[in-house]
C-alpha cells in the first residue's frame, strides 16, 4: 500500500501504467467464481445431510444465521448511506462513461427480477456471469445431493469435495497476488488523481469499524441478553479465538480454539461440532456487515444513485451468495464480484478497496468467529442444553 501510494506520488506517469496488474487480477478472481460457489455450496448443504437427524437444530440455527447475518447486510447498507465515503473519489472518465451505461439497463418489474434469479441454462448462466442463477442452481444441487442415500451420494460428493478444495486451493495461489495488485490499484489511483484520492479510503475504514461497534452492541449484545447467556464469561471464552482470527485474517485458524472454548462454556460437544463449523459456511456477521457497505460504496464512487430495486436485489445477491463460502482470506472479494455483475456497478473501486483491505479483514474476521461462538450458545439454550443457573458475577 505504503510503495503503491508513494510510486503514484513520485512517478505518476509510471504509476497509471499499472492499473493491468489489478485487472489482471480481477480477472483471475472471477474465472474462478462460478466453479467455487457451485463447488462450496453445493458440498456445504449435501456434507450436513445428517441433519434430518437433528432437524430441529438444523433448522434453528439455518433460521438464526439467516437473521443475524441480514440484519448485517442491513446495517451495513445504512452505514455506508451515513458516511457516503465513496462520493469522493472521481473515476477516469472512460470508466465512468462505460459504468453510467451499464448502470442504465432497468431490472424491470420485480416479477421480472425474481424470474431472473431463476436459471434456465445453467452453462449460460456461467457464460454470461449470472452468478447469483449459479447460486440458485447450486442451492438445489446440493439439496438434492444431500437427499441422496448415503450409498449413491458418496461418490459424487467425493468428487464435489475435492473440486471445492481445489478451488480453494486455487484462490490461495491467487490471493499471492493480492499485495502487488493492491499496490498496482493505489499507484494508479494517486498517480491519476493524487493523494487527495486515499481521503475516502480512510473514511471507509473508519466508517466500517464503527459499523462493526454498533453491529455488537446493537445486535450480538441484545442477542445474549435474550436468550440469558452470560456476557462476561462469553467474553472470556471467545477472546482467544477472536484474538487469533484478528491476527491471522483466517477464521479457519481459529476453529479449534473456538469450538474448545464453547465446551468449555457449558455448551454441549454436540452442539458446538455441528452449528460452529455450519457457521463458518452460512453465519459470517463481520463480513455481512463489509459486503452491503463496499458494494455501496462501489456505486457511490461510480456516481451511481442505487434505486430501492437494485438495492433489494444486492442485499439479496448477497444474502445468497455469500452463503456456503469458507474463511478463507479474501474470500468476501469473490462475493463482492458476484454481486457487481448482478446490479451493474463497477469494479474499478472494489480494486481500490483492496489496498485497505487487510485493516478491514482483521475486523471481520474476528466478529465472525464471535458470532459463530454465540450462535452455538443461543442454540444450546433453545434446546434447553446450557446451564440454567448462572451465579449474578456471571454478567
Amino acid at each position: 500500500m505504503a510503495a503503491g501510494a508513494e510510486l503514484g506520488a513520485d512517478a505518476p506517469h509510471v504509476a497509471k501504467q499499472m492499473y493491468f496488474f489489478g485487472e489482471m487480477f480481477l480477472r483471475l478472481v472471477r474465472m474462478l467464481v462460478a466453479p467455487l460457489l457451485f463447488a462450496s455450496i453445493t458440498t456445504g448443504i449435501a456434507a450436513h445431510s445428517h441433519l434430518r437427524s437433528i432437524g430441529r437444530v438444523a433448522i434453528k440455527a439455518l433460521i438464526y444465521f439467516e437473521v443475524v447475518t441480514t440484519l448485517g447486510l442491513i446495517l451495513g447498507t445504512l452505514a455506508i448511506h451515513v458516511s457516503g465515503a465513496g462520493w469522493g473519489i472521481a473515476l477516469p472518465a472512460m470508466q465512468t462513461a462505460v459504468i453510467q451505461t451499464s448502470a442504465i439497463h432497468s431490472a424491470g418489474t420485480w416479477q421480472q427480477m425474481i424470474l431472473n434469479f431463476v436459471p434456465e441454462n445453467i452453462v449460460q448462466a456461467v457464460g454470461q456471469n449470472q452468478i447469483l442463477q449459479v447460486v440458485i442452481f447450486s442451492l438445489l444441487f446440493g439439496s438434492a445431493l444431500a437427499l441422496l442415500s448415503e450409498q449413491k451420494r458418496a461418490p459424487l460428493f467425493a468428487v464435489l469435495q475435492s473440486l471445492t478444495d481445489t478451488m480453494f486451493q486455487f484462490t490461495r495461489i491467487i490471493m499471492y497476488l493480492a499485495p502487488i495488485a493492491a499496490g498496482a490499484a493505489l499507484a494508479y489511483t494517486v498517480g491519476s488523481m493524487g493523494l487527495a484520492s486515499l481521503l475516502p479510503l480512510g473514511k471507509f475504514v473508519v466508517a466500517y469499524y464503527i459499523a462493526l461497534a454498533l453491529f455488537c452492541l446493537l445486535i450480538l449484545i441484545p442477542i445474549l441478553f435474550a436468550f440469558h447467556i452470560p456476557i462476561g464469561r462469553f467474553a472470556a471464552a471467545v477472546g482467544e479465538p477472536a484474538a487469533i482470527g484478528f491476527a491471522t485474517t483466517t477464521s479457519e485458524a481459529a476453529l479449534p480454539l473456538a469450538m474448545e472454548r464453547m465446551e468449555e462454556f457449558g455448551v454441549p460437544r454436540w452442539i458446538v461440532s455441528f452449528v460452529i463449523p455450519l457457521g463458518y459456511s452460512f453465519n459470517m456477521d463481520g463480513s455481512s456487515v463489509y459486503l452491503s457497505m463496499a458494494a455501496v460504496f462501489a456505486a457511490q464512487a461510480a456516481g451511481i444513485h442505487l434505486s430501492l430495486g437494485q438495492l433489494i436485489a444486492m442485499l439479496v445477491t448477497l444474502m445468497i451468495a455469500s452463503k456456503g463460502m469458507a474463511g478463507v482470506p479474501r474470500t468476501v472479494l469473490v462475493i463482492l464480484l458476484a454481486t457487481a455483475s448482478t446490479i451493474h456497478i463497477p469494479t474499478t473501486p472494489i480494486l481500490l478497496l483492496l489496498g485497505v483491505d487487510t485493516l478491514m479483514d482483521m475486523g471481520r474476521t474476528a466478529v465472525n468467529v464471535v458470532g459463530n461462538c454465540m450462535a452455538s450458545a443461543v442454540i444450546a439454550r433453545t434446546e434447553g442444553a446450557f446451564p440454567a443457573v448462572w451465579s449474578p458475577m456471571d454478567r
